[in-house]
């Protein structure tokens, strides 16, 4: 099986792919595997480093997909875009089981909005040998944004993060296949979010790579006040600001624009 390996020393795009009825902003679209397959050329062609296909929404208040259910969602279409491609491909997924049967499908890295605390994940992880993003989220999906508090939302994530990353090194994983993620709109307030996006460099002073997620996020909704199709400008400055600040991989729904949008990232980062 053929897999991609992700350069972590230079920005990433991650292009979003959803396999689910019910994402915030793509849910339904490419629920079925033959429109997820084709959505996934699509984001190869525009210039996706990365696909992070998901099959269970993780929306405030979205229910839970059980492990069958999820495997049925997305291994197929690991299986169909490694018959062409071999892009590196990520399984947002928490499931151990999902971890295991995505790495033997060909996915490249595991990317966890609970930072590998459900049951079997951590063994599941260390198993499959690949990168894992390790994300904060305070509470849970269905309750996470039901007036999240904190004395310091900054000291706190990164704390989270750190102690994560040592319980995945204790556990058997490989520093250079660690990741984080402070985990934008997952039990913040938009005042919290804007802290750790004002503040994303102290995350990426903890010594991983960093992953960052601000995609036609609600936070966005609220600073431009516009719906979710139209948060494409909004998108784009929160992409350069997180690359400006030393995210290593972007997370995203619009490929192409982003990947030009950070182009003078890149070459200013290139300067010696």
């Amino acid at each position: 099986m053929t897999t991609g390996s992700i350069d972590f020393s230079r920005i990433n795009i991650m292009g979003v792919l959803n396999t689910t009825p019910d994402s915030f902003s793509d849910g339904g679209q490419f629920f079925d595997t033959r429109a997820a397959v084709e959505h996934a050329r699509r984001l190869i062609d525009q210039g996706a480093d990365i696909l992070d296909i998901g099959g269970e929404s993780t929306r405030p208040g979205a229910a839970r997909v059980d492990t069958e259910e999820e495997i049925r969602r997305t291994i197929p279409v690991i299986e169909a875009v490694r018959e062409f491609s071999d892009v590196p491909i990520s399984i947002d997924s928490s499931k151990a089981e999902v971890m295991r049967q995505a790495a033997c499908a060909g996915a490249s890295m595991i990317n966890d909005v609970w930072a590998l605390r459900q049951p079997g994940a951590m063994q599941a992880a260390v198993e499959s040998n690949l990168p894992v993003c390790l994300m904060h989220m305070l509470g849970e999906p269905g309750s996470m944004q039901q007036d999240p508090q904190y004395d310091d939302v900054v000291t706190e994530v990164a704390s989270f993060l750190q102690e994560r990353a040592r319980a995945a090194l204790d556990a058997g994983l490989k520093s250079q296949n660690l990741v984080l993620d402070p985990g934008f709109g997952f039990g913040k307030t938009l005042q919290h979010n804007l802290q750790l996006l004002h503040n994303l460099s102290a995350f990426a002073a903890l010594g991983y790579p960093l992953l960052v997620g601000i995609s036609r996020k609600s936070m966005l909704g609220l600073i431009l006040d516009k719906p979710v199709e139209q948060r494409l400008y909004g998108s784009l400055s929160a992409a350069v600001i997180a690359a400006l600040a030393g995210a290593n991989i972007i997370r995203v729904h619009d490929v192409a624009e982003t990947r030009d949008a950070l182009a003078l990232v890149s070459a200013l980062r290139q300067v010696s």
